[in-house]
């Protein structure tokens, strides 16, 4: 049994407008993948398919991975037309059959696909790990980035699961 680390939505379309930390979270999943890989774990890309004309529209340079993300041929790529990384998409039954120790949660945006795919991860019974350093978002009319992230972590904690399960929060250094 090993880890999977789920990489949501680190695409370069999401980036045009600033991100909290955006560099430091790219190296933070970098780091990861590559400890992941090294553990004989798998690492599983997530891309947003937009609409026509938005900025993440399949096939646009907008819908691509971000350029200074280290993806490697082995590593698995999903697409998703919703928040959540689930709905829609074989994403559970890829997650059954790599049976992983803990699923690992990173990407972009807290707010929306990292808190909707992690939300639905824990649902479904998945050892979650909320990579604490590893997400990123914008700032919003009503809060900065930094208050929303903490803000996440706060409800993620706080969860109310099945007996036995929970989200855990760690940060990168702790994983490696």
């Amino acid at each position: 049994m090993s880890d999977v680390l789920l990489v949501i939505d680190m695409q370069a379309g999401l980036f045009e407008q600033p991100r909290h930390l955006d560099a430091q979270v790219v190296d933070n999943i970098n780091r990861l993948a590559a400890s992941v890989r090294k553990a004989g774990g798998h690492v599983l890309f997530i891309q947003h398919d937009g609409l026509a004309g938005e900025e993440v529209e399949p096939g646009t340079p907008g819908w691509a991975l971000l350029p200074t993300l280290d993806v490697h041929k082995e590593d698995g790529q999903l697409s998703k037309s919703a928040c959540d990384g689930f709905l829609g998409t074989d994403l559970a039954a890829r997650l059954r059959i790599l049976a992983p120790k803990r699923l690992l949660i990173s990407g972009c945006a807290t707010d929306f696909c990292v808190d909707t795919t992690l939300r639905s991860a824990a649902a479904l019974g998945f050892n979650v790990v909320a990579v604490t350093d590893a997400h990123t978002t914008a700032d919003r009319p009503h809060l900065n980035a930094e208050q929303i992230i903490a803000h996440h972590h706060w409800m993620w904690e706080g969860l109310i699961l099945p007996a036995g399960k929970h989200v855990t929060l760690r940060s990168t250094e702790q994983l490696l």
